[in-house]
């Protein structure tokens, strides 16, 4: 049984996955995580803050581009269901996986649920991180399991940015989860190392890793 964490983890780099795993380390979120990801749960107050309120908070983007942007979320026409989620912070068991959905957004037209991950970084300029797509497959999984009924998509907030995202259950997204599975559920051993200077220089495992990081000067060969 894989939680959702430990699967985007492994769908960022696999090798920082195991050593995470040897250790550990996946454990209650630092506290600044938790400040941004509380965002996701005060939007309407946000949208009516003055720009002295908003600079107090952990947000990420200037008081009126960051107001513009919830204007815009509050054209969604799941909005209501943002804001006010049918449950919230609920641990799911699927077959597989298991972990946290931050909200579970539900209607009364009898739509599927959709769950939603909270993510405290920031987003790419479209769509969702590879490693947050895995983890939104792997909790609306978990969540069909739980309720016997399909779910084909998720939602990835990030609220520093006042962003939402879906992320559908395609045949792309699909086979990313099941090659993330397979990985970490045949792993004996340290996986490969991967080719990726920026993951590499920020991880916390790059000095057991093994993976020699360049410097700029080295790379222009100076």
């Amino acid at each position: 049984m894989f939680t959702f964490g430990s699967l985007a983890r492994a769908a960022y780099c696999p090798r920082q996955w195991y050593y995470a795993r040897r250790d550990e380390t996946d454990g209650r979120p630092p506290s600044e995580v938790r400040e941004r990801q509380s965002l996701a749960f005060d939007y309407p107050a946000l949208r009516g803050a003055d720009d002295a309120t908003l600079r107090g908070e952990p947000i990420d983007v200037s008081p009126a581009v960051y107001r513009t942007r919830l204007d815009r979320l509050a054209d969604r026409a799941d909005w209501s269901e943002l804001v006010d989620p049918a449950a919230r912070r609920v641990r799911l068991e699927g077959r597989e996986c298991r972990g946290i959905a931050h909200k579970i957004i539900e209607n009364e037209d009898g739509d599927p649920p959709t769950p939603t991950f909270v993510s405290p970084g920031q987003p790419p300029d479209r769509g969702v991180w590879r490693p947050q797509r895995v983890r939104a497959v792997a909790m609306a999984k978990a969540l069909a399991w739980e309720r016997e009924r399909e779910v084909p998509s998720a939602l990835v907030e990030y609220p520093a940015y006042g962003r939402v995202r879906r992320v559908r259950l395609t045949t792309r997204n699909r086979t990313a989860y099941r090659k993330t599975v397979r990985t970490v559920r045949t792993a004996d051993g340290p996986p490969p190392r991967i080719d990726d200077d920026a993951k590499c220089n920020a991880c916390e495992y790059r000095q057991q890793c093994g993976v020699r990081t360049r410097s700029l000067r080295s790379l222009l060969g100076l």
